[in-house]
């Protein structure tokens, strides 16, 4: 992957034993979780996002996004601090048999400093068919404009917006040969 996904846009997963699977981090906004704050987030501000997957292929495949720290991980802020993901509060897509022409979404809190939520990069990895699968990493924050949500389209491909400005920042800052 040389650019990251902007929050709301697809990824397509590129194995072809994953053909016609693909996924979206989408609808960043702050929030409380149902269950009410953890105790070890008390000064943060929380923040939900979801998390879909799509099956367009012909065979189904197992998903498995479940607590396990190396399923899910959110940096904050410009130096990539780590946000506490409240677990008791976050669904998770356990053992689940996503069958052709379905979707499944989980919903994951997190909580960091208001100040470093203007810069949120989220990193899915989930295991599929009882395999780990490459973490697709996604960019955004609160207050930046989610990516296009339309089928097959990138916001990196649309016209100039916010969206597209992020992607634009990350290359030039990218280090050289990344």
């Amino acid at each position: 992957m040389d650019v990251p996904n902007v929050i709301g846009d697809w990824q397509e997963y590129q194995s072809g034993a994953l053909a016609g699977l693909r996924v979206r981090v989408h609808n960043l906004k702050k929030a409380t979780p149902r269950q009410g704050r953890d105790d070890k987030a008390k000064g943060l501000t929380y923040v939900s996002f979801e998390v879909t997957y799509e099956n367009r292929g012909t065979k189904h495949h197992e998903i498995d996004l479940d607590r396990r720290p190396q399923h899910v991980d959110v940096r904050v802020g410009r130096d990539g601090h780590a946000a506490f993901i409240d677990i008791h509060s976050s669904d998770v897509i356990e053992e689940y048999n996503l069958f052709p022409q379905r979707r499944v979404t989980a919903v994951i809190y997190a909580a960091a400093s208001a100040a470093k939520l203007k810069q949120i990069d989220i990193q899915i990895s989930p295991s599929i068919d009882d395999d780990p699968t490459f973490g697709y990493h996604w960019v955004g924050g609160l207050g930046v404009h989610e990516g296009s949500t339309r089928a097959g389209s990138r916001a990196s491909t649309a016209k100039p917006s916010v969206a597209n400005q992020v992607e634009q920042f990350l290359k030039g800052t990218a280090p050289d040969g990344a």
